[in-house]
């Protein structure tokens, strides 16, 4: 077994469309040149994913999508703590949010650029240091500018996992990773309130909400120990350099949606929500122009238009984006309305969750081997399957309320968790399927910036109606005209899934 410092000197893989594959391997630095063992594994070809460079790269997919799901069950703890007020409790949520949205594109592009694995190895560092002072904040202000940075730091890691799984693996390998990926991305979002439920309880030491994001500096120290020992190098053959106005003007964008629909609702509708909104269109133009004509230039867009004409990577982001919104709006509003609607404790709510999680992660460890045999109509199966459970959520809690328990729940939240199974996992892989090895990292940080602005819009947008009707009809009627319009959002998933390519290589 040779150590990730040799180089290899094997030709470049080449795709299964016949492009050859830019990824090549790099020096490893610090730990990784210790005359020890590497689990490193290489095959002829350069860098092979090991199985505990995965856990640790699943690790690191983990810890940035539990973070922005964790703090919805602490919320009130945090607001009476620190006497936040509406307007910086929804700062905190969305701070992170948008930091992390904005950056994901630019935090492939660098991954592909300086190297992956050193890209993987800052960013875990970085969320770990800002974890601690999110603990640690004396006030709302400080918590919500440690937020953002905690954001940006998720930005730096996140897209390195996937990139490093589509440029060290293939076939049936890189198939099952990207699977296990999805079910850790769909597990964390649902995991993050329920043990967010459990630490606030838990009160460990008179931390309460700050355990929250304690919890992530261990879990940070080790995860840098495992990347140093495990995660190969892989960086693009032919590296671009940092589209600046193309950065520049997707952040524009994104800060422009983002940030008046997160913050509008608690902040009274002020007219800078309204300028951001009118701006919206316009950077959104402006950006789409101006990758254009990089293109055309002969230079490297931070999106390069030429990516999008795969179809599997367009129709997949295109589903990608309503599945997102639904996804993160549920559990935003489910939060709220368990524990201030049905007077739930902040663990009884997080378990609720459990029937969910539990069928989320059998659908997707079966998800490789029924897109094998079936194709891209698990999919569509799916979200007639989520349909279904979010139909008897619905019905449950008409009939019901105020009386609804954790066990009245449970049909709904097993169902419902069995369609996004057959979902989420299945989307990441199709959507990389034609994307090549040296833009694996433009790659993924295309298809987890579309997830996560989507989940941070739906978020502003089903909480943001949800909390509206709250003033006006009362909890019960908010939350059934909330579930119908995901509802709705569900069968539009079912019949986007219906254009996606039937097999997927």
């Amino acid at each position: 077994m040779s150590t990730a410092s040799q180089p290899t000197s094997a030709a470049p893989p080449t795709t299964s469309t016949g492009t050859t594959a830019g990824t090549t391997t790099g020096t490893a630095t610090g730990a990784a040149e210790r005359p020890v063992a590497d689990p490193v594994v290489h095959d002829h070809s350069g860098p092979v994913l090991g199985a505990l460079g995965l856990l640790t790269l699943l690790l690191g997919a983990a810890l940035p999508l539990i973070d922005f799901f964790i703090v919805n069950v602490a919320l009130p703890t945090i607001d009476k703590d620190l006497s936040a007020g509406p307007a910086l409790l929804e700062l905190v949520v969305a701070g992170y949010g948008v930091a992390y949205a904005v950056l994901l594109v630019l935090g492939g592009r660098l991954g592909d650029t300086l190297g992956r694995r050193k890209l993987f190895i800052a960013g875990i560092a970085a969320f770990g240091f800002t974890s601690l002072a999110c603990g640690l904040a004396p006030n709302a202000w400080t918590l919500v500018a440690a937020r953002v940075a905690q954001g940006a730091s998720a930005a730096l890691m996140l897209p390195q996992v996937l990139a490093t799984i589509h440029s060290t693996t293939t076939g049936q390998r890189r198939a099952r990773a990207i699977s296990l990926y999805g079910a850790t991305a769909g597990l964390a979002m649902v995991v993050g309130q329920i043990l967010g439920g459990v630490l606030v309880a838990a009160n460990i030491g008179g931390s309460g909400w700050r355990a929250i994001f304690l919890v992530n500096v261990p879990v940070a120290i080790v995860g840098l120990f495992l990347a140093v020992r495990s995660v190969p190098e892989t960086r693009s053959q032919k590296p671009a350099p940092v589209d600046i106005p193309g950065t520049v003007l997707l952040t524009v964008a994104l800060v422009t949606l983002l940030a008046p629909l997160s913050e509008g609702r608690a902040a009274g509708w002020p007219l800078w929500t309204w300028i951001a909104l009118a701006l919206f269109p316009v950077s959104t133009a402006a950006f789409l122009w101006v990758e254009r004509r990089e293109d055309r230039m002969g230079r490297t867009p931070l999106l390069p238009p030429s990516l999008f004409r795969l179809v599997s990577l367009r129709r997949g982001v295109t589903l990608a984006v309503p599945f997102s919104i639904s996804f993160g709006g549920f559990m935003f509003v489910v939060a709220i309305a368990l524990q201030q609607g049905l007077g739930m404790s902040a663990v009884a709510s997080g378990l609720a969750l459990v029937p969910l999680a539990v069928t989320f992660f059998g659908a997707s460890l079966a998800g490789p081997r029924l897109i094998k045999r079936f194709g891209t109509p698990v999919l569509t199966v799916g979200a007639a399957i989520q349909f279904v459970g979010v139909a008897l959520l619905i019905w449950r809690i008409w009939s019901d309320w105020p009386s609804v328990g954790s066990l009245d729940l449970l049909p709904g939240m097993a169902v419902a968790g069995l369609g996004q199974g057959l979902q989420l996992p299945n989307l990441f892989r199709i959507v990389l399927s034609d994307v090549p090895p040296e833009r694996a990292g433009v790659g993924s940080g295309v298809m987890v910036t579309a997830q996560q602005a989507s989940l941070a819009l739906g978020v502003a947008t089903l909480g943001t109606l949800f909390l509206s009707l709250v003033g006006s009809v009362g909890m019960h009627e908010a939350l059934t005209v909330t579930l119908v319009v995901q509802s709705g959002v569900i069968l539009l998933t079912g019949l986007l899934s219906m254009r996606l390519p039937r097999s997927v290589s």
